[in-house]
């Protein structure tokens, strides 16, 4: 079984290249965020006729996620069960489903903007919510996983030159006590560390030959209990659609299972 996660930066732009990926991939469930379109345009017929279903938590042009299966897509739970506003409103982030053997939750962790600023103490209330939330299935017997984009790199190695993110978000204290708060539910990285290559970032900005340069972060994550992590067989970040024209900033990250 092959499980996926992937900020898209927008459905409506890397339409093409997501329904090409999902079809070259081989990809069983895909954990879709920014999504950046309303449910009622989400594109259903199109990734249906590929064989896939999909659960959307999206309510217009930003945020916005998904679970998108071939296999299955019981119990959906749409929102952060206990989670909080911003600025009065709940913002689509989080999306739940069990998807055959495998329970997962599509997140996208809110930005935090910068050190100070409400985004940034309501990016530690949402994690709150989120270790709550996930703490049931974190300790059950069946295999369980959340993915997405956390903004949050877990060490000074997930960064290019942590000296350029000093006193930003992504790398504060606060936010990574959150993430290992996060694990102490009974979650763990399952994404190993050197992959293929030195330093496996997931982001690369766009601006200033991010990319090319690899000046990237690691912040799309896959963290699992203890049954999803012991039937992982592989796990990569898929650099290749990173490149060319009209990609996202972000890398899909793909896990490999024997469930």
């Amino acid at each position: 079984m092959r499980i996926a996660t992937w900020n898209v930066n927008s459905i409506t732009a890397r339409l093409p290249r997501l329904l090409a990926w999902l079809e070259s991939s081989g990809t069983d469930v895909l954990c879709l965020q920014e999504a950046k379109i309303a449910e009622a345009q989400f594109p259903f017929d199109q990734l249906r006729e590929l064989g896939y279903e999909a659960a959307v938590n999206a309510t217009g042009r930003w945020n916005g996620v998904a679970v998108i299966s071939r296999v299955g897509l019981d119990d959906v739970v749409k929102g952060l069960p206990g989670g909080p506003d911003y600025e009065g409103v709940e913002e689509p982030r989080a999306v739940s489903a069990t998807c055959g053997p495998v329970r997962v939750w599509s997140v996208y962790v809110p930005n935090g903007r910068e050190v100070g600023h409400p985004h940034y103490a309501y990016k530690l209330q949402w994690f709150e919510a989120l270790k709550a939330a996930v703490a049931g299935d974190a300790g059950g017997s069946r295999p369980f996983a959340v993915l997405g984009d956390y903004n949050v790199a877990p060490t000074d190695d997930d960064v290019y030159d942590v000296a350029v993110f000093e006193g930003l978000t992504h790398v504060t204290p606060a936010e990574r006590a959150a993430l290992a708060e996060l694990r102490g539910t009974g979650l763990s990285d399952v994404v190993p560390r050197p992959l293929k290559y030195a330093h496996p970032y997931t982001y690369w900005d766009y601006r200033q030959l991010g990319f090319p340069k690899n000046r990237g972060m690691r912040i799309d994550l896959v963290y699992g209990n203890e049954p999803f992590s012991k039937a992982v067989k592989d796990a990569y970040v898929d650099r290749e659609e990173r490149k060319g024209k009209g990609a996202s900033d972000h890398a899909p990250v793909v896990v490999d299972l024997d469930v």
